[in-house]
């Protein structure tokens, strides 16, 4: 039988809230009170710092962004400093890998394909890049992946621009670097958020090879 997935699409979320439900329904999760789970969301704009980054790569001075309405969390998830925003779907799986699919490089293979399949949806070449971790396109990184792992149940999580507001980016030296586009930017116009969540719940389940229960919406 294939495992079941609980998505819940939660609408615009802020970061630390979101933080705060990650942890519950990771633990929920570990001691099995409930299934597996997607999270789906937006945030406000927020950077966040990883385990490889600092205030470095920061590129504007606290007030600076404050001033702009954004905020700033260290965090435990793998990379360095990456920036969420309108316009950006953020997916946080908090699912166990144990016991079939106890592997981190697995993990995030597969994340990446779950964004390249729903980058194929939208008529959009999207691929990974040997050396890096992310969805990739001719024109930029459009999907960004940051993992945490404990006891086999992850946390954190993708996030994919859609609609986003590029020039936010200009605030942060990306993770490797590299240019950023999004979806909107590939096409030349908008893309309903709904759309790309369906996407991405149907190549979720389908890469991971599990059932998605009833949707949970906000």
């Amino acid at each position: 039988m294939k495992k079941e997935l609980l998505v819940q699409r939660l609408g615009r979320v802020d970061y630390e809230t979101a933080l705060e439900l990650q942890k519950e329904t990771e633990r929920a999760v570990q001691t099995g009170k409930q299934p597996d789970t997607l999270l789906l969301l937006e945030h406000p704009h927020t950077l966040t710092i990883g385990r490889r980054g600092d205030n470095a790569g920061i590129l504007l001075p606290t007030e600076s962004l404050a001033a702009r309405g954004v905020t700033v969390f260290e965090t435990n998830r793998g990379g360095k400093i990456t920036y969420h925003g309108l316009g950006q779907i953020v997916g946080y799986p908090i699912i166990n890998l144990s016991p079939e699919r106890e592997d981190v490089h697995r993990y995030v293979r597969d994340l990446e394909e779950v964004l390249i399949r729903t980058m194929a949806d939208f008529d959009v070449d999207a691929f990974p890049i040997a050396g890096l971790t992310g969805v990739h396109t001719q024109r930029g990184k459009v999907g960004a992946i940051g993992v945490h792992i404990a006891r086999w149940v992850t946390t954190h999580g993708f996030a994919l621009n859609v609609n986003t507001d590029l020039t936010f980016f200009d605030l942060i030296i990306a993770c490797e670097g590299e240019p950023v586009t999004s979806i909107q930017q590939l096409l030349g116009h908008e893309v309903e958020m709904s759309s790309v969540e369906d996407s991405i719940i149907k190549n979720f389940v389908d890469v991971f090879e599990m059932e998605a229960l009833p949707l949970l919406v906000k």
